[in-house]
């Protein structure tokens, strides 16, 4: 026998209290798994022992059956309800009558069932607790990888969770890598051990060939010992520098594709056989997902050096932005002062406020607080200053020409850049005298006219916090020109004035006449600077509501970036869009929705302070800018407010509404650029309130921002999954439900992605349907399937085709045109499609359908039952085939099978009056197949039938795995119940012919032992 029952002697003990003092009883039982277990009473021999066990052997003939020996023993075995086998053997002091005898081994049989019952039911308890511990604790490593933790708090705190399954006191875990056979020590927690573990310390295999972990590394399976015996088994000779010996030993190597890329040990120090097989199993389970876990540890780092990659790259673009910017704006700064030059030498009435204005625009490009203009004489032996501006110097008077600074650049005919050192050299050499105030910094250019030295410009500073460069030089070299230009125009029209001062006389007359001409002119001038002044609020402000309009809100956006980069205060944009606004539109026209906006635009400009801006951006978007404010609750409560006045009722049109809105709202950020940035956050937020329910807010966040660069790198990898061919066909079988003979196969997109590995339709789908990049996916799926359709073979095969393909009128020509250049038989392509795709457009997709029928390509409709499902649209078009969700099939089991079986039985009878066929979707269990065929259902397909693979299954194929899928429910089923045993029914009664004599007897009896089971 191979263990006692969990009930000890107490069932035995039980069944003896009711036959005659000094009986023997044993009981022994084979469970359905084959486990068996024995119950005797005190003073059994081992001879009765294995009579019982002899007699469990046989082959009891049906269910309840038993043989009775008569005289001083009684010998029974059955079958229990369960499928498994007990017997019974007892041997008495005395005879006892038959009826007696009966009622015995009615009331065994009872209490043996029920005692097994409890047996089971407690061991699904502890397997049930078991379970929950193991999943709370792989939830817990889950969580663990998914947090912020850094990796040596991480790793204690998994270490914390094994220890909630196990005894892990002493606790490592080591990466290896098997190319390279070097390892790093991840973590390490021993209490007899003093070694220190450096997880960046990679150690060579040959640094340590006496290490035990290595060889459980290059052994590649678990192993379960002692030290000593471990290593005799591996061949490993002991070595102190490698820890001290444990009498239980527990690792389990880690796997990654097949390859071995670390392990996890457990040792007990005090203990043998401390852990079982049990616990090597459990430490390979918890091992995969403590390395599923540290793989998604790696991979956020490396997407944190990912986003620092890139974040660094725009910090240099924008770096470069900033200084093309600074460029341009000094270009356009020095395009104006050119610009307002050559206008002074017009509007300028006198050369001395011509100097004075020319200062003024010069100031304006760099430091001129001292600044002179020098001309030479007629006769050019004088040097004249008709303007000068110095905070030291304050006249200059007219001069001989000297040995100055100035009478230097006049000779040299070139620009003089010098700071006090220059101008000292220049003094020492005698090449200059200066005259005047010390300069700390002077720059003079020369003024040219046809070719000659004219004069000299000049600025000088008197400070050693201001200097000049050559930059400055430059600027003023080609500053000086303009003005050399101008001053010459402007001395030529002073000398054209003087020249025609005799003629003003003359001319009063005229000049009169120009007046009136000339307040026309003005009047005219008037107008269009009127024209001008409405044209440029029009352009900034929105004609419906009258408030500022996009352009005008980004240049406020602009400036308010500008202003808190230089002063530290924090601002917002709130993004709101009008919720059912189109409903509005739709309903009582256009009119009352300007109505609408109209009201809506006054109640916001309500609700905000005098100094925020309130836009309409178009349509029924709107936004406001608030400055100054001291957090982001300002903001949330300004969208409170903003939401309540707009949730009060407005009569439009003669009726009643209740408008509601959703806001986004953005905090301002170093890292935005313009506004721009900020109102795509803002709308991004916005598009999360009306996502929530509408009529609320929402505050554009990090998880918001990292949501959005995952979106953006996911589709950059689906454009080059495109380009790169990474888009698999995937086929599911399709059998005939009675017989499961195969006829045909569905064929699933699949995407290899190159970081993530295989993924599913449902994890890119929404991304390729908004860029629309799906439909290229779409194709080539389509070429695969066409390319295997060309290779031969049996059975259709059928793919998927979304509405988006439907409103393309070349879709089915395409689809024609591919099979006919592969050389495949357009009999066996089916496509599926959706009842949204029949109704988008009706009679495109009746002419579609057609023409692909009349080539041989039927139509099946997928999903059937979760859209209209309606025989009035239906019987329109030619489709071959129903295919029952799987929702529908997944409810044929279970509390939803009423409603399931109905819609079922509807779907069927559609299908039998238009004269088609359907096909059962997900069908993963023996029952649900059942189901279906009961209810009419042709065929099926499902995991129950086979799993989707890369290449067409076979027959014979289906066949095996429709076997070994029978097998793996039944494994499910007993997994799921928590001890792999099958509940037992009820308890099997007392026959009606039981002699009652000794009932309260038994009865007392079967409490003992059930209290016994309990206890």
């Amino acid at each position: 026998m191979s263990d006692r029952s969990s009930a000890g002697e107490a069932l035995a003990c039980a069944l003896q209290e009711a036959l005659p003092v000094g009986s023997l009883v044993v009981v022994c039982w084979r469970s359905a798994y084959g486990r068996l277990s024995e119950s005797f009473t005190p003073g059994v021999e081992a001879p009765l022992r294995a009579d019982a066990g002899a007699l469990l052997e046989r082959d009891p003939p049906a269910v309840g059956a038993s043989d009775d020996c008569g005289g001083d023993r009684i010998e029974a075995a059955w079958w229990l309800e369960d499928g498994s086998r007990a017997a019974i053997v007892a041997c008495l002091p005395q005879d006892l009558p038959t009826p007696l005898r009966a009622a015995w081994l009615a009331m065994a049989r009872r209490i043996v069932a029920a005692d097994l019952s409890a047996v089971r039911a407690h061991a699904r308890a502890e397997a049930l607790e078991k379970s929950e511990r193991l999943q709370q604790a792989l939830y817990g490593i889950a969580d663990l990888a998914g947090s912020g933790l850094e990796m040596t708090d991480l790793l204690s705190r998994i270490h914390g969770v094994v220890c909630g399954l196990m005894y892990a006191e002493n606790f490592y875990i080591v990466l290896y890598d098997d190319v390279a056979d070097t390892m790093r020590f991840l973590y390490f927690a021993d209490r007899n051990d003093p070694y220190v573990a450096d997880p960046q310390r990679v150690i060579r295999g040959d640094e340590m060939p006496t290490s035990l972990t290595l060889a459980l590394l290059r052994h590649g399976e678990p192993l379960q010992g002692s030290s000593a015996a471990l290593r005799d088994l591996l061949g490993v000779p002991p070595d102190e520098y490698h820890g001290p010996d444990s009498a239980d030993w527990l690792g389990v190597p880690m796997r990654r594709d097949e390859r071995v890329c670390g392990a996890i040990v457990v040792q007990n120090y005090e203990s043998a056989g401390s852990y079982g097989e049990e616990d090597r199993a459990l430490l390979s389970f918890v091992a995969q997902h403590i390395l599923t876990a540290l793989d998604r540890f790696g991979a956020r780092e490396e997407l944190e050096r990912h986003v620092a990659e890139r974040t660094y790259a725009l910090q240099l673009s924008n770096r470069d932005l900033q200084a093309e910017i600074i460029e341009r704006q000094r270009s356009e700064r020095l395009q104006r002062a050119l610009f307002r030059i050559a206008e002074l030498t017009i509007t300028s009435d006198t050369l001395g406020r011509f100097y004075s204005q020319v200062h003024d625009v010069v100031s304006e490009l760099l430091y001129a607080r001292n600044f002179y203009i020098a001309l030479l004489s007629e006769d050019g032996d004088r040097l004249q200053f008709p303007y000068s501006i110095d905070e030291r110097d304050m006249i200059r008077e007219s001069r001989q020409l000297a040995g100055g600074l100035t009478e230097y650049v006049i000779r040299q005919g070139r620009p003089l850049l010098a700071d006090r050192h220059r101008i000292a050299e220049l003094n020492s050499r005698g090449e200059v005298r200066s005259h005047g105030s010390a300069a700390h910094c002077w720059l003079g250019v020369p003024l040219y006219r046809d070719d000659s030295v004219v004069g000299v410009i000049a600025i000088q500073s008197y400070s050693r916090a201001i200097s000049f460069n050559a930059r400055d030089q430059e600027l003023l070299t080609f500053v000086a020109h303009h003005i050399s230009i101008g001053l010459a125009r402007k001395q030529a029209q002073d000398r054209l004035v003087t020249a025609h001062g005799e003629l003003e006389q003359r001319v009063a007359s005229r000049t009169r006449e120009l007046a009136h001409t000339n307040a026309e002119l003005l009047a005219q001038i008037g107008e269009r600077v009127r024209a001008e002044q409405k044209l440029t609020h029009q352009a900034l402000h929105d004609a419906l509501t009258g408030l500022p309009n996009r352009g005008q809100l980004l240049e406020r956006l602009d400036d308010a970036i500008a202003r808190a980069r230089r002063e530290q205060r924090a601002f917002a944009v709130l993004f709101l869009d009008l919720d059912r606004f189109k409903l509005v539109n739709d309903s009582v026209g256009h009119s009352a929705g300007d109505e609408l906006l109209v009201e809506s635009s006054r109640r916001i400009v309500s609700t905000v302070r005098s100094n925020d801006t309130v836009a309409r951006l178009g349509g029924d978007e709107f936004a406001i800018l608030i400055e100054n404010i001291d957090g982001l609750g300002v903001a949330e409560e300004l969208a409170s407010r903003v939401l309540r006045t707009l949730g009060e009722p407005c009569w439009v049109a003669g009726r009643e509404v209740f408008p509601s809105a959703s806001i986004g709202i953005a905090m301002w950020h170093p890292r935005y650029r313009n506004g721009i940035e900020l109102l795509r956050d803002a709308d991004a937020a916005m598009y999360r309130a009306k996502g929530a329910g509408r009529g609320r807010c929402a505050v554009f966040d990090e998880e918001m921002r990292e949501q959005a660069m995952r979106i953006l790198d996911l589709e950059a990898d689906l454009r080059r999954a495109i380009n790169g061919d990474a888009f698999i066909a995937y086929y599911q079988p399709i059998v005939r439900l009675d017989d499961h003979g195969l006829i045909g196969h569905e064929a699933l997109l699949r995407w290899r992605h190159e970081k993530r590995g295989l993924l599913l339709p449902r994890e890119f789908i929404g991304l390729g349907e908004d860029s629309g990049l799906i439909e290229e996916a779409d194709w080539i799926l389509y070429g695969r399937v066409v390319t295997e359709l060309a290779r031969g073979g049996d059975g259709y095969i059928s793919v998927n085709v979304s509405p988006r393909h439907f409103r393309s009128g070349d879709f089915a020509d395409r689809l024609l045109r591919m099979i006919d250049e592969a050389g495949a038989d357009p009999r066996r392509l089916r496509i599926e499609i959706t009842e949204v795709a029949l109704l988008d457009d009706v009679p495109r997709a009746l002419r579609m359908l057609r023409n692909l029928r009349n080539h041989g390509v039927l139509a099946q409709l997928d999903d059937f039952g979760t859209g209209f499902s309606a025989l009035s649209y239906l019987h329109r078009f030619p489709i071959e085939c129903l295919k029952i969700d799987q929702s529908f099939v997944a409810g044929l089991v279970g509390e939803s099978r009423p409603e399931s079986v109905a819609v079922v039985r509807a779907i069927q009878a559609l299908a039998g009056t238009l004269g088609i066929h359907t096909i059962g979707e997900g069908v993963e269990t023996e029952a649900q197949r059942t189901a279906l065929r009961e209810l009419g259902c042709t065929y099926g397909q499902g995991y129950l039938f086979g799993h989707p693979g890369e290449h067409i299954r076979s027959a014979a194929s289906i066949a095996e795995g429709y076997r070994s899928g029978l097998l793996e429910s039944d494994a499910v089923a007993a997994f799921a119940d928590g001890s792999g045993l099958i509940e037992l029914g009820a308890d099997e009664a007392f026959p009606a012919e039981a002699d009652p004599i000794d009932s309260d007897r038994v009865e007392a009896a079967a409490a003992k032992a059930a209290s016994t089971l309990i206890r």
